[in-house]
């Protein structure tokens, strides 16, 4: 009988084959795959969880976590990272949808005992991690991805061969992070974190590690673009998506690494990587996003929007309704395919921001702006941007600045939310039967021609 992937397996194995070689940096410290396996086995002996519990995990990034992480796949304990940078009531918001057994928060995490291996009956179906986005309405919902579905999305396949270490900027909140995690822990390689997201600390991870790979969103190459003179010599591949990336940027990735390997990847934390764009094709292909993935398969609508099928997504939103339409996932994105098969991501078939790589729901900012006192009316909406993407803009009637919003959005929404724009108006246009705000309209006016 073909035996279940597991994520406590991932661990089990490595810790089994390589236990001396590191597994996770960060900073001055490190942890080899012994360490974790040992460690993750005596935090799951601390804990009064069982399968199925779902476990908070309130914390930025920190290498305690990561054995955590392991302990909790081991126990079939469902993992839900929450961000350091939500607000209490944010928070509170998302345990109240989750309902954990238990909540951790940084320094809570308790290390003794008895370092034999642990293991609860599991099956590659079960939950592993739950990851709460803001979705289109700004009510947190949880995103529930499979043992099977995470061991897939980070599999190396049949044949190991040398990786190399990998600096990955992204927060151990993030799906992204975790997985780019998972894909070198399953090649039994290392992953090297960083506590700042400034040029010069991903640039000095790199060098010190002697790095042969790096992913990061178009907001992160532009501050290494900006910081001449760091050794980047090692890198072999460098990769960006998740966000708009213009072919200046790319070609400017070209320039700074001649020998690396340059590809732009499309996905979402429901999809996985649903395609990628090799650096043969950057060129011939600009603006484009790809092929699709080779267990992905992908399909447009009738109204353009992108439709995903295959073994890497998701299970559907924790305590919501399927989501699947005859087993294909709406994306939310409109695209276009090319007569040979390549894909482009033309707009948003829902009303969501991605700026910087986070998700941000216009109802959610409009909601906090409209109780500012000389705020009239307000529309949230995201403006296109070749540093972040696209960012949070602000349309007002009234008189306010934009350093007075922001003030009103500290301690209730998290930065990334708050507007890095604002544009006064006389009205908002609005529909005549709904009065919706016509955002695509909005866009159209102040985008630059």
């Amino acid at each position: 009988m073909p035996q279940d992937l597991l994520i406590g397996d991932i661990f089990r194995n490595a810790a089994r084959a390589v236990p001396d070689r590191v597994a996770v940096a960060l900073g001055d410290r490190t942890l080899t795959f012994g360490e974790i396996d040992r460690a993750a086995n005596r935090i799951a002996r601390s804990l009064s969880v069982t399968a199925g519990d779902r476990v908070v995990v309130r914390s930025g990034t920190n290498l305690a976590v990561v054995p955590l992480f392991a302990a909790l796949a081991k126990l079939g304990a469902v993992f839900v990272p929450v961000s350091p940078l939500l607000t209490d009531a944010e928070v509170e918001e998302i345990i109240a949808v989750a309902q954990p057994t238990l909540v951790v928060r940084e320094g809570d995490i308790v290390d003794t005992g008895d370092d034999g291996d642990v293991s609860s009956p599991v099956s590659e179906c079960d939950p592993h991690v739950i990851f709460f986005t803001s979705g289109s309405t700004g009510r947190p919902k949880g995103v529930v991805l499979s043992h099977r579905a995470n061991f897939l999305r980070s599999h190396p396949g049949a044949q190991l061969e040398p990786r190399g270490a990998m600096v990955c900027p992204y927060p151990l909140f993030h799906m992204a992070a975790w997985t780019i995690a998972l894909q070198q822990w399953q090649a039994r390689d290392s992953v090297v974190f960083v506590d700042s997201t400034d040029a010069a600390t991903i640039c000095a991870a790199v060098a010190r590690h002697r790095a042969t790979r790096i992913n990061a969103v178009p907001a992160l190459w532009r501050r290494i673009l900006e910081s001449p003179g760091a050794d980047l010599s090692s890198l072999r591949f460098a990769d960006t998506g998740t966000s708009a990336t213009p072919i200046e940027l790319l070609e400017a990735i070209e320039r700074l690494l001649p020998s690396a390997c340059v590809r732009v990847f499309y996905g979402s934390t429901e999809a996985g990587n649903v395609s990628s764009l090799e650096q043969g094709d950057i060129h011939r292909k600009p603006g484009s996003v790809g092929v699709p993935s080779p267990s992905t398969s992908v399909r447009i609508a009738q109204d353009g929007e992108l439709l995903v099928r295959g073994p890497l997504l998701f299970d559907g939103y924790f305590g919501e309704p399927d989501q699947f339409v005859d087993g294909w996932f709406p994306t939310g994105d409109l695209a276009d395919v090319d007569d040979e098969g390549y894909l482009s991501i033309v707009g948003r078939a829902r009303d969501v921001i991605r700026t910087g790589g986070e998700t941000v729901a216009p109802y959610e900012v409009e909601a906090v702006l409209a109780h500012h006192p000389a705020v009239v009316d307000v529309a949230v909406v995201g403006l296109p941007d070749t540093t972040w993407g696209e960012v949070v803009c602000a349309v007002v009637v009234g008189s306010v600045t934009l350093d007075e919003l922001r003030a009103h959005c500290d301690g209730v929404l998290a930065s990334f939310k708050h507007p890095r724009r604002l544009e006064v108006v006389d009205e908002i246009p609005r529909t005549a039967s709904t009065g919706q705000v016509q955002r695509r309209l909005l866009v159209e006016q102040l985008s630059p021609r």
